[in-house]
C-alpha cells in the first residue's frame, strides 16, 4: 500500500537527491502546521520560545530544539502521529527503546517511513555486494523492538524469507547488571542452539545479528562452518563492534563474506549503514540517511562540534513526514568524520558507549 504525505519533497525515496534546506523547511511546515502536525508537537510548540516554521531553515537549526526524548517514555504514541496523514494511516507498530537508560521510550513506525527506510537499506546491501533473493536468519530482538521489523521488511523487499530467532535484550542486561554471568552464558547458548536448527535445516544466505552473538558464533566450529558454507552476507548492529573483532571476522573467520554494520537507534527509526568501499585496515564509518537522519558530534560540556578526527558525544536528528525527533543526545561517543559528498551533518567512526548516561550505568549485554 503506497502512502503519501502530499508533500513531494517529503515523499521522495530516501536515496533521491534533494535540497536539504528545502527539505527541512517543508518538514517544519508539515510538523507544525495546525492541520498536519502531530498533537505532541503542536502542544510543544507553545513552549519552544521560537517558531520552527520561521526559524528552522537548515539542518544546523535543528539544534534550536530542546531534547525531548525522555518525554517519549510517557507520551501517548498516537499523539506522535502527524494529523496530515489522516485518521487511518497505516501504522506498522509502536516500538520501544532497549531500556538501557531507564523506562523504555516509544515511537510509532508509520508505513510511510518503513517503506522509505527499506528502500534505502536494500540499496546499501546491494552496494555492499550482498545478493538478493536469498533467505536470512535474523538473530535479533523482535516484539517491541524495531530492528526485527525493519530488517524483515528489507529481506522481503529483496526477495528473501526471514527466519527469526527472538531474544529479550532487557533480560540479558538485567542478568549482566546483577553480575550473573553463568545465566548470561546459558541464555546465549540457548540462542545459538535455536540458530543451529535454522542453519542446519534451511538454505540461509544472510545473517543479521549483534556483535556479541557473532563472536559467539565464531567460537562454535559447526556454526562457523555453516555460515562459511552458505551465507553470502552478514549484517550487524545493536551493540558496538571494536576494530579488532571486525578485522578478525572479515579477514579470518568468514573471509570473502560481506560484513555490513548498521549504527541504529529506535529514536531515529532506523540506522546509518557502514560506509561501503573502505579497505580492510580502514576504520568503520557510518553514514546516516541525510537529510532524514543526521548526526552531530559535540563536546558535551560546550555543545559545540569537535574537530574532524576528534571524539565527542553523538547527537541524532530524525526528520521525515512520519516522525520528528531532533537534537537527541545519545549514549554513545564517536570520532567525527567528514560526510560523503552531497550529505549534511557528520558521519561517525569508532563508535563506543559511554560508561554512564544520566544516572544509569550503560550495559549493552547482547544488544
Amino acid at each position: 500500500m503506497s502512502v503519501s504525505s502530499g508533500v513531494p519533497i517529503l515523499d521522495l525515496p530516501v536515496g533521491r537527491p534533494r535540497d536539504p534546506d528545502e527539505f527541512i523547511r517543508a518538514a517544519m511546515a508539515w510538523h507544525f502546521g495546525p492541520e498536519t502536525g502531530s498533537p505532541f508537537w503542536l502542544r510543544r510548540a507553545a513552549t519552544l520560545g521560537f517558531d520552527p516554521r520561521a526559524d528552522v531553515k537548515t539542518v544546523d537549526d535543528l539544534a534550536l530544539f530542546p531534547n525531548v526524548t525522555d518525554e517519549l517514555r510517557d507520551v501517548a504514541a498516537r499523539d506522535l502521529i502527524p494529523q496530515g496523514f489522516g485518521p487511518s494511516t497505516p501504522v506498522v507498530g509502536v516500538f520501544e527503546s532497549g531500556g538501557t537508560t531507564g523506562a523504555p521510550k516509544r515511537v510509532p513506525l508509520l508505513q510511510h517511513w518503513a517503506d522509505q527506510n527499506a528502500d534505502f537499506l536494500g540499496a546499501e546491501l546491494d552496494a555492499a555486494g550482498v545478493p538478493r533473493d536469498v533467505d536470512w536468519l535474523m538473530l535479533c530482538p523482535t516484539g517491541p523492538h524495531m530492528v526485527g521489523n525493519l530488517v524483515g521488511r528489507v529481506i522481503q523487499a529483496r526477495g528473501g524469507i526471514a527466519y527469526s530467532v527472538d531474544f529479550d535484550p532487557r533480560w540479558v542486561k538485567r542478568l549482566a547488571g546483577a553480575e550473573r554471568p553463568d545465566e548470561v552464558s546459558a541464555y546465549v547458548a540457548h540462542l545459538l542452539e535455536q540458530s543451529r536448527h535454522v542453519l542446519r535445516g534451511q538454505r540461509i544466505g544472510g545473517v543479521m545479528s549483534t556483535p556479541p552473538l557473532l563472536e559467539a558464533f565464531a567460537t562454535d566450529d559447526e556454526l562457523t562452518e555453516l555460515v562459511g558454507d552458505w551465507v553470502k552476507g552478514i549484517m550487524w548492529g545493536g551493540a558496538h563492534m571494536n576494530e579488532d573483532t571486525r578485522a578478525l571476522l572479515r579477514g579470518e573467520v568468514w573471509p570473502g563474506i560481506p560484513l555490513l554494520g548498521v549504527y541504529g537507534s529506535t529514536m531515529i527509526a532506523g540506522g546509518a549503514p557502514e560506509r561501503v568501499g573502505t579497505g580492510p585496515d580502514d576504520p568503520c564509518v557510518f553514514d546516516p540517511q541525510t537529510p532524514f537522519t543526521t548526526f552531530r558530534v559535540i563536546d558535551p560540556d560546550t555543545g559545540m562540534p569537535v574537530a574532524y578526527g576528534e571524539r565527542g558525544q553523538v547527537v541524532m536528528n530524525h526528520v521525515s513526514a512520519s516522525f520528528l525527533l531532533p537534537n537527541n543526545l545519545e549514549r554513545d561517543t564517536a570520532v567525527r568524520v567528514e560526510p560523503p559528498a552531497g550529505a549534511v551533518g557528520d558521519s561517525v567512526g569508532e563508535v563506543g558507549p559511554l560508561p554512564t548516561f544520566g544516572e544509569h550505568t550503560v550495559i549493552e549485554g547482547v544488544y
